[in-house]
C-alpha cells in the first residue's frame, strides 16, 4: 500500500467504526490483564461469561494469588487451555504483587516479564488500560494486513514493528480495535465478503472477488 492507500484505509475503517473500545468487560488494569490471557483462543463473548463470576470471587492480585488452581479451572474450563490459563493468571498475579506491590505496569517490557503475558497482551493493556498507542496484533489484524497488502510476513511481531512504521502513531490503537471489528464483520478468515467490502479497490489479496 502506498501513503495515499493507507490515509484511505485509515478514514474508511474511521468512517465505518468512529467510537472503538475492547469488549473484554473489565474495571482496572489487573482484570483487563486477567481477561486478556484468558481471551487466547478464545471469543471476547465467552471471557465475559467466565469473567464476572471469577472477578466476583477474586477482583484483585491479592485474591487471585492466593486461591487454588482448581478453583479458578472450574470458573475458566469454558475459555479452553483451562489449565495452562489458571496456572498462568495465578502466577500472574502472585508477579504481580512481588514485582509491582500488586500494580499492573504500563511498560511494555514489565509486562511481557508476566507469567502469561505476551506483546499483544501487554499491548491490548497499554492501550485500553493506559490510553498509550499501540498497535494489537491478534488474528484479525495478522490476516487483514497481509491481505490488504500492509505486511508480507506471517510474524505477529514483525507485523507489530512494520506497521508501527508506515501507520501514523496517532491511529495505532483505533486501526487495531477497527481491523477486529472489520474482520468480524467483512474480512472473515473462510468467506470474506469481498463485493461488500469498502476496501475493495487498495486490497492486494489475490483471491478476492
Amino acid at each position: 500500500m502506498n501513503k495515499a492507500d493507507i490515509t484511505f484505509l485509515l478514514q474508511t475503517l474511521k468512517d465505518r467504526y468512529p467510537d472503538v473500545k475492547t469488549q473484554l468487560v473489565h474495571n482496572t488494569p489487573f482484570q483487563l490483564l486477567t481477561a486478556t490471557i484468558l481471551s487466547a483462543q478464545c471469543t471476547d463473548r465467552q471471557v465475559n461469561q467466565v469473567t464476572q463470576p471469577l472477578f466476583a470471587r477474586f477482583p484483585n492480585p491479592g485474591t487471585l494469588a492466593k486461591a487454588s488452581v482448581a478453583d479458578i479451572k472450574k470458573l475458566i474450563y469454558s475459555t479452553g487451555f483451562y489449565n495452562n490459563k489458571a496456572k498462568n493468571i495465578k502466577a500472574c498475579a502472585r508477579a504481580l504483587l512481588d514485582r509491582h506491590n500488586g500494580q499492573v505496569p504500563d511498560d511494555l517490557d514489565l509486562l511481557v516479564k508476566l507469567p502469561g503475558v505476551g506483546r499483544k497482551t501487554a499491548n491490548v493493556v497499554r492501550s485500553a488500560a493506559f490510553g498509550h498507542q499501540a498497535i494489537v496484533v491478534d488474528t484479525h489484524v495478522l490476516r487483514i494486513s497481509f491481505r490488504l497488502g500492509l505486511t508480507k510476513s506471517r510474524d505477529p511481531v514483525k507485523v507489530e514493528l512494520g506497521l508501527m512504521k508506515i501507520i501514523p502513531e496517532s491511529a495505532w490503537s483505533d486501526l487495531s480495535l477497527q481491523l477486529i471489528y472489520f474482520g468480524r464483520e467483512i474480512c472473515d478468515a473462510r468467506k470474506p465478503l469481498c463485493k461488500k467490502c469498502p476496501l475493495f479497490d487498495v486490497c492486494s489479496f489475490p483471491d478476492k472477488g
